[in-house]
């Protein structure tokens, strides 16, 4: 993303992107544009829906309170989604909101909660997840929208992952005390990056983690982390290692 136009006003927007399309805002969306950004007829805006690309799009007011956006260019086509499974036993509001959107700016391809026995956080908002999907989106100018899948518990999340998806979760007991070379060691395919609760995994879970024939013990160092700390570590070593970063 070299030349990329960080400046410039990004919205969401589910509707179908082509030439000379004309969108509809939200009642929101038109009152950040034309009362907090205070962008006036003709400013121009950046609008992406994760099916049609990146669209530079021109503002057009309807009064004080409404205004649509004209489609005139494609600054960037669609891409497909990152290959990476990000699996997480839920934080409470404002630590899981932060963890959700340094997930999708790192580059995880889909979200899914994990009950485990630790878990520390009741039943999963999962609108307001994906309301934090499209805000990281919004900002960082990523064009997939990772897709926010139903709570589950461990075991069926685990049995949920394909066959060859390689699973790397933190431990600190893992026997490789050097991330990126665990990492290296680890057998190919896709990847699925778990990040456990606040307690860690329980004996029982351990086990079944660890009887599973494509998983990775990651250790995250010497310094006991924060879930959502562990989390944003995690997937910058997965990104560096295997992702793509390199």
């Amino acid at each position: 993303m070299a030349a990329y136009d960080f400046a410039a006003a990004r919205l969401h927007l589910d509707a179908p992107l082509a030439l000379g399309a004309r969108l509809a805002l939200d009642r929101a969306q038109a009152n950040y544009l034309l009362n907090v950004l205070r962008l006036g007829a003709g400013a121009d805006v950046l609008v992406f829906n994760g099916r049609d690309g990146e669209w530079r799009a021109q503002v057009q007011p309807e009064g004080r309170k409404s205004a649509t956006l004209l489609a005139l260019a494609q600054t960037r086509p669609q891409t497909p989604p990152p290959d990476l499974a990000w699996l997480f036993a839920p934080l409470k509001h404002a630590r899981l909101d932060y963890m959700a959107q340094k997930a999708v700016e790192m580059g995880a391809g889909s979200l899914r909660p994990v009950l485990t026995r630790r878990t520390q956080a009741g039943r999963v908002n999962l609108e307001r997840m994906r309301a934090n999907v499209i805000e990281a989106a919004e900002q960082c100018g990523v064009l997939s929208l990772p897709p926010v899948h139903e709570e589950a518990k461990l075991d069926a999340a685990l049995a949920a992952l394909e066959p060859e998806r390689v699973l790397v979760f933190c431990d600190e007991d893992a026997p490789i005390a050097d991330p990126l070379a665990a990492l290296a060691a680890a057998p190919d395919g896709p990847l699925a990056v778990l990040i456990g609760p606040e307690g860690g995994f329980d004996p029982a879970e351990r086990e079944t983690l660890l009887a599973r024939e494509r998983v990775v013990r990651l250790s995250l160092g010497p310094r006991i982390l924060r879930a959502d700390t562990a989390a944003v570590a995690a997937l910058a070593l997965v990104q560096a290692a295997r992702g793509d970063w390199r």
